[in-house]
């Protein structure tokens, strides 16, 4: 099955991978004149469904931008996903921009581990409301405007609906390492997110060939939604760079 997703302008092909708090409307804001914007919807978010394993969502998502080059943004979870394509198939993507990623690498502090658990207790008990409302106030830094709030609210509210109703499903795994990845990195990171994404940030700058790391003083762990001109600004330098 394909997965949900939209395509505007023309010009190189970047896929923009959303957060696992949010779907591809994320990307509402960007603009970057001269490149196709590719969006999709993750397994489980959006207008994407749970999917029976195995499903891999890596090459599902490649296949969707065609054969040729394809420069990789990934927010988040997202990110996740674009590290493992960038690993999986180095020869296709020239360029990978990571925004507050998650990461093999990363080790959950005592706090995160906290938040996980808060969430799987409230879903447990049925309050879907209570766990989105959790996820608005840790991850949506403290510029966003109350729309952009409730646009996040609304996100994670489907996903936690649509999962809920699917049930466990086992996710297919590949083998793969960032010792593979060979395109320029773009690492961002918020001040006001939590400290394990800035760290994974950080340390992904000393692994990845070419990287650069930049450190928002105003970002949480959505920075494309919460203030999204500067973001759209760094994409667009790095990506023209780099196409």
């Amino acid at each position: 099955m394909t997965l949900s997703h939209d395509s505007q302008g023309s010009g190189p092909v970047v896929v923009l991978l959303h957060s696992t708090v949010c779907d591809r409307r994320m990307w509402d804001p960007v603009v970057l004149p001269g490149f196709r914007l590719l969006r999709c919807d993750l397994p489980g978010y959006g207008g994407s469904p749970v999917l029976p394993a195995p499903f891999d969502t890596a090459a599902e998502v490649l296949a969707l931008a065609g054969d040729g080059p394809v420069a990789l943004v990934g927010s988040s979870g997202g990110g996740l996903v674009a590290l493992e394509i960038a690993a999986r198939w180095p020869s296709r993507v020239p360029a990978l921009a990571l925004l507050c990623t998650a990461s093999p690498t990363l080790n959950p502090s005592p706090a995160l581990r906290e938040l996980w658990a808060q969430e799987n207790a409230l879903l447990d008990a049925g309050d879907v409301e209570g766990a989105t409302a959790l996820n608005v106030r840790t991850w949506v830094g403290p510029r966003a405007p109350d729309a952009v709030r409730a646009q996040v609210a609304d996100m994670q509210r489907h996903a936690f609906e649509v999962q809920l109703a699917a049930g466990d499903v086992d996710e297919f795994e590949a083998e793969w390492s960032l010792d593979a990845i060979t395109a320029p990195a773009l690492l961002v990171s918020g001040a006001h997110d939590l400290p394990d994404f800035r760290e994974v940030a950080a340390g992904l700058a000393t692994r990845l060939p070419e990287a650069r790391h930049v450190e928002l003083d105003w970002a949480g762990h959505l920075p494309v939604v919460e203030d999204p001109a500067p973001v759209n600004a760094l994409l667009f330098d790095f990506l023209s760079r780099h196409r």
